[in-house]
């Protein structure tokens, strides 16, 4: 396993998930995101109690527990890439204090690009297979190649959806890119094209 440790930063659609996953496979890192250290640690104690009590009620897991969270699992980590982390300052803050990152890279994509990505996304009704009108589309318009099933747009892919999730990304967490970007410490790299293209430029940034 390497010692990279990286944090991936970038919009919603902008192609976290694809890259991290990449990222992992290429140096043999662990993929650190929120949401997986939340539910791989939901019964942890706390000062302010488990993850799995606010998961439980619907509610968001407070700074601190998710602070705590994540930074047991960079700690269990040689290597790694961070995704959906840090989302705020506070977060941002907390993690400089806990430890030092070689490259915090940026996947720039323009809006109406994310909204075009998030919106074109069609999943399965019945095996939850998932297509892109655009990018992967199936064989036969509106049906899985999987099983036959009718191929829907969930609620949080609709326009309105995704131009609100961009707006509270924007009013939330730009402000870490900015933070980085400050410190001289972010790289921005150019997240349209191919996951090919884009992956071979973040292996520069992160080789170079």
């Amino acid at each position: 396993m390497s010692d990279h440790r990286i944090l991936l930063l970038g919009p919603p659609g902008a192609g976290k998930g694809t890259q991290s996953t990449r990222l992992t496979d290429e140096y043999d890192l662990d993929h650190i995101t929120t949401g997986d250290a939340l539910r791989a640690n939901k019964e942890m104690e706390t000062e302010y109690g488990t993850p799995g009590e606010y998961m439980d009620a619907g509610e968001l897991v407070p700074d601190p527990v998710v602070n705590e969270i994540v930074v047991t699992a960079l700690e269990d980590a040689d290597g790694f890439v961070l995704d959906g982390y840090p989302r705020n300052i506070e977060q941002a803050e907390y993690l400089s204090e806990q430890t030092d990152l070689d490259v915090v890279v940026f996947l720039d994509v323009p809006g109406e690009e994310l909204v075009d990505r998030l919106t074109g996304r069609r999943v399965c009704d019945d095996c939850g297979a998932t297509y892109h009108v655009r990018f992967d589309p199936p064989e036969e318009e509106g049906v899985c190649d999987e099983c036959g099933g009718e191929l829907v747009q969930r609620e949080d892919d609709t326009e309105d959806t995704v131009r609100e999730r961009l707006r509270v990304y924007r009013e939330n967490t730009e402000p870490v890119v900015e933070h980085y970007r400050e410190k001289g410490s972010l790289v921005e790299v150019d997240g349209e094209g191919s996951p090919d293209e884009v992956f071979d430029r973040i292996r520069d940034v992160i080789e170079g």
